[in-house]
């Protein structure tokens, strides 16, 4: 990501972590153009405007989500670059000015950190967790509380067999071809991914059922870990299950973890950061001790 050399003016690249509710979005990718689609890079970057970048500020995601999806916790970096004279915006500043000016209530900077200048969020990504949310006992859509519809895919099953989907899931670990998994068109040179966790779990209601309703309503959890994943890995290419596809409201981006640095059960940086160089040879901040973010993220959309 470069940026042009500007006499000095002091460059700063940044790691943000995002959340959003996907309903609204053509996914967390732009979308160029003059289509009427819109992606969650998009309010990003707008909102990033107010920042009088002397370079327009462009975000890196991490990880590309379908349209629908939604993240607890996604992360991209992105380059600042101010004027001559005007310090590098510090994280917090940063985070704060990027939701105040964000145009849409469905979307939230979680915490910003300070980071080399040769970070890459994309390439130094070493983890990704999805969480896909299953609810049965609901023979009707209309069934289900308002406030779960897009948040999770309701089964007309009245319950499921937990322990014969952990058996099966236990298959999946591991390094496998999952090319039966993935949709045409997949930009990827191989199919050869390695599924580091997958689990099967039967949580509560949660707050946003009601009494009565918690009695016949079962929550399921699915959960996946891995470096990466194919282009909509849940999809037969040969379209033998396509009308068994899960929809792509029911699944999280839950957690992106980078190298290097000590796992934080909310997926956000901690503080082993390698010793980094600020502008001018200055000691970038270090991570911060505890991010104190609360995040959560399978696998119906587009996920990498």
């Amino acid at each position: 990501m470069g940026s042009g050399p500007v006499a000095g003016s002091v460059r700063a690249r940044y790691l943000v972590f995002f959340q959003y509710v996907g309903t609204d979005f053509n996914g967390s990718a732009a979308v160029r153009g003059a289509q009427r689609a819109v992606g969650v890079q998009n309010y990003l970057e707008e909102a990033a405007e107010k920042l009088k970048s002397v370079v327009p500020v462009k975000f890196i995601i991490s990880s590309r989500t379908d349209a629908g999806v939604h993240a607890l916790s996604n992360a991209a970096h992105l380059d600042v670059q101010r004027r001559a004279g005007q310090p590098p915006f510090t994280p917090e500043v940063l985070t704060e000015a990027l939701n105040t000016h964000l145009r849409h209530p469905a979307i939230r900077v979680l915490q910003a950190f300070r980071v080399p200048t040769d970070f890459h969020a994309r390439h130094a990504a070493t983890s990704r967790t999805y969480l896909y949310r299953l609810v049965t006992g609901c023979a009707r859509y209309d069934q289900l509380s308002v406030f779960e519809r897009n948040r999770c895919w309701a089964l007309r099953a009245d319950r499921l067999d937990m322990a014969a989907m952990q058996e099966a899931a236990q298959h999946l670990l591991g390094t496998h071809d999952f090319s039966a998994f993935q949709s045409a068109g997949s930009p990827s040179t191989t199919s050869v991914r390695t599924l580091r966790r997958a689990t099967v779990s039967l949580g509560p209601a949660g707050p946003l059922v009601l009494p009565q309703e918690s009695r016949r309503l079962q929550f399921w959890s699915l959960e996946f870990e891995s470096q990466s994943f194919l282009y909509r890995q849940s999809r037969d290419p040969l379209g033998k299950h396509q009308t068994r596809v899960a929809p792509a409201h029911g699944l999280f981006l839950k957690s992106v973890r980078f190298g290097g640095l000590r796992d934080l059960a909310a997926g956000s940086p901690h503080c082993a950061q390698q010793e980094s160089q600020g502008p001018g040879g200055r000691e970038a901040p270090a991570w911060p001790e505890d991010p104190g973010l609360e995040t959560s993220g399978p696998k119906a959309g587009s996920l990498e």
